[in-house]
């Protein structure tokens, strides 16, 4: 995700901590032998009310199957009640892990992910909201083309939600009269996807491995070859299928209008808001130590990031250029529809997540794992989860089967620098499955659904979720993803 989350790395990681937990206990036994047993007998006990249940997976898919099929089926009262849907369906998960498993960590640590996650989504939507540009020049492939191989490369530092957000509305007007609904697509695979592949602000994933302790300029440096390659694959598959159907829609006084090809900006002050938002991503207090923070369970929670994100959300829209509000045509629709979705999203995954984390630690998934198992498992999970704990899930996994853990960061340091064997590729096939496979469907990556609604709020008729899927993803995309797994992991 599917999603622009920067901390959702304590619930991919908790096995690995209660197996070092357990670990410690077997220390202690030795110094205290009754204390000792009492420890053992207490993890165990949380051990047993830990693990969910496989049914407890269903409120998670039945969201997943009303997502795809309530704007399709039941259009009307899908847009009436799908908070009050997404709501109860994570109270649902939530409260059974709460007064059944007894387990109040999870829905905590979800919690604090899903605060993080909106703080940033909300902040980078509403100060690009303040940001109008225009560009006055023909919509030809070739200018839509160059736009979306901009965005591309901006994503990477302001990150794919905020290169989303800032460039989307532009691509939709720069092709008025034109546009369709693989323009969007296209958009979201390029620019809200694969684009923000080099650094670790480009996106969730990146920037959680990053915070566990992977050098800054190791994405720029492992991931450029398949990220130039996947982006001229997509580039070149964008450009003929314009050339071929772009023209559909066109008005013949568009045939007559005079392009200036000219570029103007209105709420340049915003940028200084998005700065903000950016700068505020590395105040995380599991790194910097003076950071202010609420340790819960072992972990420390920030609370100043987030104040400060939330505080440009109001600042910026507040104090934003109302022409370029008005310009954009601006509304609170498409963050408010991700907010309802995501928290039916964030809490009804928690078992879905646990599960395949603990299949994947077990001694069973971790014969499994190699470098091709990890790009198919992390990509396919990715584009129906949310990507940030996919990706943490993976690694960790990657790396308790040789012996090492995620929760130590000259490990991690060492696992990049293939101070185990083959340990740096199989990062790599992490980080890129997770990054790419986040465009499978509208919920892969946060950034997709917004880009979704602003387009449908500009009155594009955008596919259904399994329509997205069946004549986007599978026929375009998935090939794609397939040649790059050729390329650069298959015969490796």
């Amino acid at each position: 995700m599917a999603t622009e989350s920067y901390g959702n790395d304590a619930v991919a990681v908790e096995f690995v901590a209660d197996q070092e937990h357990q670990d410690s206990g077997e220390v202690n036994h030795s110094q205290d032998s009754s204390h000792g047993e009492i420890a053992a007998g207490e993890h165990g006990e949380a051990e047993a009310h830990h693990s969910p249940p496989g049914w407890l997976v269903i409120p998670f898919v039945a969201l997943l199957l009303m997502i795809a099929t309530g704007p399709l089926f039941y259009e009307n009262f899908w847009h009436h009640n799908y908070p009050k849907i997404a709501v109860a369906l994570a109270l649902l998960v939530v409260l059974y892990y709460l007064f059944v498993l007894d387990n109040v960590h999870g829905p905590v640590h979800a919690l604090a992910e899903y605060v993080q996650f909106i703080a940033l989504l909300a902040s980078l939507y509403i100060a690009s909201g303040g940001i109008l540009i225009e560009i006055d020049k023909k919509a030809t492939p070739m200018a839509n083309v160059s736009l979306l191989m901009i965005g591309a490369l901006i994503s990477n530092l302001i990150g794919t939600t905020g290169a989303s957000m800032l460039l989307i509305r532009p691509f939709i007007r720069l092709n008025k009269g034109n546009i369709q609904a693989y323009h969007i697509i296209f958009f979201i695979f390029m620019v809200s996807n694969v684009g923000g592949s080099l650094t670790p602000i480009g996106d969730p994933p990146l920037f959680l491995g990053f915070l566990k302790g992977i050098p800054f300029f190791w994405t720029l440096e492992h991931n450029w070859p398949a990220w130039v390659f996947a982006l001229i694959v997509l580039a070149a598959a964008f450009y003929f299928i314009d050339r071929k159907f772009g023209r559909a829609g066109d008005d013949s006084e568009l045939e007559e209008t005079t392009y200036t090809n000219k570029f103007s900006l209105i709420g340049s002050r915003n940028f200084g808001w998005l700065f903000i938002v950016i700068c505020s991503v590395f105040l995380d207090p599991n790194v910097i130590e003076w950071v202010p923070a609420i340790e819960y369970d072992g972990q420390k929670f920030s609370f100043i990031r987030e104040i400060i994100m939330l505080s440009v959300a109001f600042f910026s829209y507040k104090f934003a250029d109302q022409r370029a509000i008005k310009g954009n045509e601006f509304n609170f629709e498409p963050i408010r529809e991700v907010a309802f979705i995501f928290i039916g999203i964030f809490g009804t995954m928690m078992p879905a997540l646990e599960l395949v984390g603990n299949f994947a630690k077990s001694p069973e998934g971790s014969a499994l794992i190699t470098h091709n198992t990890l790009y198919w498992g992390t990509g396919t999970l990715s584009g129906f989860l949310d990507n940030a704990p996919t990706y943490l899930n993976f690694l960790a996994a990657a790396m308790a089967s040789k012996g090492a853990s995620i929760n130590n960061i000259e490990q991690v340091r060492q696992f990049a620098a293939d101070g185990f064997h083959d340990s740096a590729f199989e990062l790599m096939a992490i980080a890129i499955a997770s990054v790419f496979f986040g465009a499978m469907t509208y919920i892969g990556n946060g950034p997709n659904f917004m880009v979704k609604s602003i387009a449908e709020q500009s009155g594009i008729k955008m596919p259904s979720f399994f329509g997205y899927i069946i004549r986007f993803s599978l026929p375009i995309l998935l090939p794609i993803l397939f040649i790059v797994w050729l390329v650069f992991f298959a015969f490796a």
